[in-house]
């Protein structure tokens, strides 16, 4: 892959504003964010004691300057009936990595996606239900990508989301 195709941004987003640097609040802010993204305005501005209204424009900019890219649940995809989990190599025609992106973002039970340096193209989490379903989706889906000239898939026996040191 050529390495201004791994700075571009998915067309039809737009544009964010260069990075400001983050002040030691707005990095405590991150890291509380990030162990309980349900926490209060309130509870924040506590936390790095900043008033409520300053804790509101600071989680307001980074947002707007796409630090904070959104909120969401962290699952364990086992009890959620994915038991199944591989890490997917792929390599992929010289100049596709837009087209596949857009692909493999339609997968069903796709988590990550990354254009990769090395031996490979791209690495790509998937979550399944079972082994069949993972076969399925390698064989005829990934496979089926003109774009795709070959897969590795690498079965994860365990797996841990590392949380955020407090």
């Amino acid at each position: 892959m050529a390495p201004e195709q791994m700075a571009e941004e998915p067309e039809g987003t737009v544009p964010l504003p260069p990075p400001r640097p983050l002040d030691a609040i707005d990095l405590d802010i991150l890291q509380m964010l990030q162990s309980d993204g349900r926490a209060s305005i309130r509870s924040v501005a506590e936390r790095v004691h900043v008033s409520r209204a300053n804790a509101y424009a600071r989680i307001n900019r980074l947002i707007d300057d796409g630090v904070i890219r959104g909120f969401g649940a962290r699952v364990d995809h086992e009890r959620a009936g994915q038991g199944t989990s591989a890490y997917i190599t792929l390599k992929i025609v010289q100049n596709s990595w837009r087209t596949v992106r857009e692909q493999l973002r339609q997968l069903p039970g796709a988590s990550h996606i990354a254009l990769v340096g090395g031996d490979f193209d791209v690495l790509l989490l998937v979550h399944t239900s079972d082994n069949r379903a993972l076969r399925e989706l390698v064989l005829t889906r990934l496979q089926a990508m003109p774009e795709v000239l070959s897969t590795r898939t690498l079965l994860v026996f365990e797996e841990e989301d590392l949380e955020p040191q407090g």
